[in-house]
């Protein structure tokens, strides 16, 4: 796939604003392993390999197991593998990202809402909203996969 153009070149006031909402995800109060666990879930949802490969890499490179990047997608299925904070935010990141219904089922935000406090659950949801538009940004222009190198130490 030919990368269409190189939207960090083409409008960085623009994208100054995007890059400040991440940052401003990555400086709250949640746990960086969770965060990268949710952007990972949330690119598979939307079929980002350019996310896909920059988290997985963060992920492992910050000890997370094979097992847990191989069973995400089925994560309801393998409850052993993910805490319940864990199971809560990706139920919430899914819910967030796919809307259905053009809603987010209460019993999701009750789940939520026993993991997380208010304040956490607004900046996980602002953590979701904005991996999504990293999504949408890097499919649309297709960014291309495979050259993430992480600093994740």
């Amino acid at each position: 796939m030919q990368s269409r153009a190189n939207y960090l070149k083409a409008a960085p006031d623009v994208l100054q604003s995007m890059l400040a909402l991440h940052m401003a995800t990555r400086k709250s109060s949640l746990p960086p392993e969770l965060l990268d666990l949710v952007d990972y879930r949330v690119s598979q949802i939307n079929s980002c390999a350019f996310c896909l490969d920059m988290h997985s890499k963060d992920l492992r490179a910050r000890g997370d197991t094979e097992q847990r990047l191989y069973m995400i997608s089925a994560w309801r299925d393998a409850p052993h593998l993910y805490s319940p904070r864990e199971r809560a935010a990706l139920a919430w990141a899914e819910a967030v990202t796919r809307l259905v219904d053009q809603k987010v089922p209460d019993e999701v935000y009750d789940e939520a809402r026993a993991e997380f406090s208010e304040t956490e659950l607004v900046q996980l949801t602002m953590a979701v909203i904005s991996i999504n538009g990293w999504n949408r940004l890097n499919i649309a222009f297709h960014t291309p996969a495979g050259n993430y190198k992480p600093s994740v130490k």
